[in-house]
């Protein structure tokens, strides 16, 4: 979904520059749990995380504990999304063509004008400068290895396994 008329009618995009060097298959997965996360429970996505390549962690702000049928749920469907083998693509976009739905609250105040948008096939579409794998099959399988929950905040510590 690059426009490239799009980029021809600006000049090259200028972004914020990165200070994170993520695990790309860990950070393409956290993409797909936030998804998950916002259609299961109606909640944010998550603003504090901790995407490594050994764990990573990641909160949510809910009223209760997901039961561990949910949380099972949750993993399985962002497993289904990997078999699925979704194409994970970017575009370039001006703040004032941003698609409709796409949040821009969790950007940092100085973020640029220009902004990059990640789509992961059908399921996902969030502004991101971080390093992704170019396909679901890319991370491999998706694991919760923990949760808990303490006034209100979730969190899920997981793991990917490259195949």
């Amino acid at each position: 979904m690059f426009n490239f008329e799009q980029l021809l009618n600006m000049d090259e995009p200028i972004l914020n520059e990165h200070n994170k060097a993520e695990f790309p298959p860990a950070h393409t997965a956290e993409h797909l749990l936030n998804a998950t996360m916002v259609k299961m429970f109606g909640c944010e996505r998550s603003k504090n995380m901790h995407i490594e390549r050994k764990k990573s962690k990641i909160n949510y702000l809910l009223s209760e504990a997901p039961t561990a049928e949910q949380i099972a749920e949750v993993e399985a469907t962002i497993n289904r999304l990997i078999a699925e083998d979704l194409p994970v693509t970017f575009e370039f976009v001006t703040r004032d063509t941003i698609p409709e739905g796409v949040k821009l609250d969790k950007l940092p105040e100085d973020a640029s004008e220009t902004l990059r948008l990640v789509r992961i096939g059908h399921y996902d579409v969030c502004p991101c400068i971080g390093t992704h794998v170019a396909s679901t099959k890319g991370i491999g399988s998706f694991r919760i290895t923990s949760t808990s929950f303490s006034e209100g905040s979730f969190r899920i510590v997981f793991k990917v396994a490259e195949e």
